[in-house]
């Protein structure tokens, strides 16, 4: 299976890791990178034509505890602040992007994840551009 890939903890990824799906789960053999994505050897899928019935399929692993990281799930609900203290809003979701993932505000503003500078207390500090929030 071709697998896109919403993780950068490739230690997922290694031979025996059971994977969760809809449809039950998915013992992983072999993976390896290939151009943006991974190709993907599962137990339980045995020829093309089982791969091509569960083409898109999400996959799901178990949680990694890495207090230092902080995880998509963590962050809804969460309050963002300027750096100078300035509450703009709570996280409602978070939006895949190729450049950097957006943090999408009940407001409906999008923080890029690169802005994000810290975090204490269920507030996440940013540090953008002037006009950010709409701001003049």
């Amino acid at each position: 299976m071709v697998v896109t890939l919403w993780t950068n903890r490739t230690e997922r990824l290694e031979k025996g890791a059971v994977l969760a799906t809809d449809l039950g789960e998915l013992t992983l053999l072999e993976a390896r990178a290939f151009q943006q994505r991974w190709i993907m050897r599962f137990a339980e899928i045995g020829d093309r034509d089982a791969a091509d019935a569960r083409r898109g399929l999400a996959l799901r692993a178990e949680p990694i505890s890495d207090p230092g990281e902080l995880w998509v799930h963590e962050l809804i609900g969460m309050t963002v602040c300027e750096a100078d203290g300035a509450e703009r809003g709570r996280v409602e979701a978070v939006q895949a992007n190729p450049a950097s993932d957006l943090l999408v505000l009940e407001s409906g503003a999008l923080v890029p994840l690169t802005f994000l500078v810290g975090q204490s207390g269920g507030r996440l500090i940013v540090d953008g551009p002037d006009g950010l929030f709409g701001d003049p």
